[in-house]
């Protein structure tokens, strides 16, 4: 039988755990109860895992969804990863190399499969390194991803969805189908894992951009003409980087369906409306808005920026640059966007 624990708690862990514990129940594949592993932290006066033990709801960070009975909440990771054989990995991209170092002192890696929501890279001045790829650095085995168009409360709130998962083992792939599948949350199966992950990570950037349109005021027509760059922007850095990458992927759920339910109504679209409205930090926002989670949008830039740097390529990704240079060289967002559509077609294709 397969033991599940669900590595983070946050918005997307918390709804990722709870369908995996009805499934778990629904299937003699699995043990019943599902660990999620969760940071130490207090909210309100009490631990965040009696909390979730206790009243049953993460309040702070999935307030008004349940979880079933069989979701246990701990922050011993030495627990958390006891005979566990499945790995659910849905924590921010930048905390994901101490994470797996954990996770390999106290899990049986011979056993063990994982699964990453991350959307997110590593992206240094000469490498970039997908979320898999870092996991599979540190454990050694070949991790699957799953990522699409992917709000985790209209996902709480069993709202019909679609999602991609990535898998190169069939038999793999049938585990993960069953463990997240549901009448409301349909899984695709894919035989790529690294363009499924470019994806989740690069439309960040592009909400990022769209939400500065929608601070400046502008309407529909401008944040889908945004999208449009945007989305090849995402098609030529895949293609740069994987040249084997089909263009039929970007038509599953992890790409466009993904991209456009980022850029309507994401966190990085809200925040960085905010940003542009206020001229508040993206510090002080995640505060406010996000109760301290991180967005990945912006960070991504700044590693994309630095990456397209060292290959002398920024003037081929006009949007990337832009978002790049409004968040971490505060320039003037509104010339900035405005100048996306006086590049030639050309440099974008």
């Amino acid at each position: 039988m397969e033991k599940i624990c669900v590595y983070g708690a946050g918005n997307w862990g918390s709804t990722a755990a709870r369908i995996i514990a009805e499934n778990t129940i629904r299937y003699d594949k699995f043990y019943n109860v599902v660990n999620m592993y969760v940071h130490k932290e207090i909210y309100n006066g009490r631990e965040l895992t009696d909390i979730i033990n206790t009243d049953k709801e993460n309040t702070k960070y999935l307030p008004g969804f349940k979880f079933p009975d069989n979701v246990f909440a701990t922050s011993d990771i030495q627990f958390a990863l006891k005979d566990v054989t499945m790995l659910v990995v849905v924590i921010p991209h930048q905390f994901l190399v101490s994470a797996m170092k954990e996770v390999s002192q106290y899990a049986d890696l011979s056993k063990l499969k994982v699964v990453s929501l991350i959307k997110g890279m590593y992206i240094g001045k000469e490498d970039i390194k997908t979320t898999t790829q870092t996991i599979e650095s540190v454990l050694n085995l070949k991790p699957s991803v799953l990522s699409g168009a992917n709000l985790a409360n209209e996902i709480a709130n069993r709202e019909i969805c679609e999602s991609t998962l990535g898998c190169m083992d069939d038999t793999e792939a049938e585990l993960w189908i069953k463990a997240f599948q549901t009448d409301y949350f349909r899984i695709m199966h894919v035989k790529n894992v690294y363009a499924i992950e470019l994806c989740g990570a690069l439309k960040n950037v592009v909400a990022v951009a769209v939400g500065m349109a929608a601070g400046l005021g502008y309407g529909n027509n401008t944040k889908a003409a945004i999208m449009r760059i945007g989305f090849m922007e995402i098609l030529k850095f895949a293609q740069m980087l994987y040249p084997s990458t089909a263009e039929s992927i970007l038509f599953e759920s992890c790409g466009i369906p993904d991209l456009i339910t980022s850029c309507l109504g994401g966190r990085n679209f809200k925040v960085s409306a905010e940003f542009v409205k206020t001229g508040k930090s993206i510090d002080v926002l995640e505060a406010e808005m996000l109760n301290g989670q991180k967005l990945q949008g912006p960070l991504t830039s700044l590693e994309v920026h630095e990456y397209l740097s060292n290959v002398n390529k920024t003037a081929d990704f006009p949007l990337f640059t832009a978002v790049f240079e409004i968040v971490y060289q505060n320039k003037d967002a509104k010339p900035l966007l405005e100048s996306l559509f006086k590049v030639s077609r050309q440099s974008i294709l």
